[in-house]
């Protein structure tokens, strides 16, 4: 990509994107949350239907993990540091609370964005206009429009589906660049048994973020490429008439980091997320829940979540709660 003769014939966003749909304007010139107006009371009911077993399932990576944390490549992993432990007490540093009481207290210095989380819909832009057609200058500072607060106050809940794409490669986990296409989703989910149904928040795995614990991380980020969905009009299309109100999967960016055909990186941040409103959910833990639905045949659940309220952010940590 670096390439200066790629870059000349290189499309832009507003080139490649510019005859697919958007959803601007579809819930008022005031939405900041997108495809989220999809999950409502109904769906929510929906999702409710889909418990069965009593089965609970967190979805959040662990943050400041001895071993590192899965990040975007220029990022800092979280650091965790003790502010107030034993060690104060013991050395005459602190006073205990009268009655004897003595406490710890600790702090993270973190990327919002550096853990399972939520992108907020203005995350990401071209042509200086974000979602629902704010000006690009509202990031300036913070986000004042279309940031990751009205989705964290709103909250995601609905029937979930997961897809598990590595299983239905017959791996455990997708090959560095490698891609699928809503064909491939719906050939998988006809594989398990389950249908992808509209407003379903769509939950992929492709193993991904398992494998970055097994792998040495220089070898993990060298010449980093992520396994993911591949961009074509088609999959907008099929995104746009399912009204898919979030995107989850075990992986960073949610999408292959090069699209194959344009050489343009993460064109699906913008088809979706800016110009159809579709939540992204990132950096999410899906083994375990994996191993359990093909377990026990059961690949739909009620699923719900609620990132942080950072206010003016462009997203924000969450940790997921599945329940079968």
């Amino acid at each position: 990509m670096a390439d200066s003769k790629l870059r000349c014939y290189m499309p832009d966003l507003g080139r490649l994107l510019e005859q697919l749909p958007k959803n601007w304007g579809r819930w008022g010139k005031d939405d900041e949350v997108g495809s989220l107006n999809f999950l409502t009371a109904q769906e929510v009911l929906r999702g409710v239907a889909s418990v069965r077993q009593g089965k609970v399932f967190t979805l959040g990576i662990r943050i400041a993990a001895p071993e590192g944390d899965p990040i975007w490549p220029g990022r800092a992993t979280a650091h965790r540091v003790n502010v107030m432990d034993r060690a104060h007490f013991m050395c005459g540093k602190a006073e205990p609370l009268s009655g004897g009481g003595e406490w710890a207290d600790d702090m993270v210095v973190m990327y919002l964005q550096g853990s399972s989380q939520y992108d907020a819909l203005g995350h990401v832009w071209y042509d200086n206009t974000l979602y629902n057609g704010y000006p690009a200058t509202t990031t300036v500072g913070a986000m004042s429009k279309a940031s990751v607060l009205p989705i964290a106050e709103r909250g995601v809940v609905g029937r979930g589906v997961l897809i598990d794409m590595a299983r239905f490669r017959g791996k455990d986990c997708l090959d560095r660049g490698e891609t699928f296409t809503h064909e491939d989703l719906e050939a998988a989910a006809a594989q398990q048994g389950v249908e992808i149904m509209p407003h379903d928040v769509l939950v992929i795995r492709t193993g991904w973020i398992g494998k970055f614990y097994r792998t040495p991380k220089e070898e993990f980020y060298k010449d980093f490429l992520e396994p993911g969905l591949t961009y074509s009009p088609e999959l907008v299309h099929w995104f746009h008439k399912k009204e898919i109100p979030n995107l989850v999967t075990d992986t960073i960016a949610n999408e292959v980091t090069v699209d194959p055909e344009s050489g343009v990186v993460l064109p699906l941040h913008c088809a979706l997320m800016r110009n159809l409103g579709i939540t992204f959910t990132e950096i999410i833990a899906l083994d375990a829940l994996a191993e359990d639905c093909a377990a026990d045949g059961q690949w739909s659940f009620l699923y719900t979540a609620a990132p942080l309220k950072v206010v003016g952010g462009s997203g924000a940590p969450v940790n997921p709660v599945v329940i079968k």
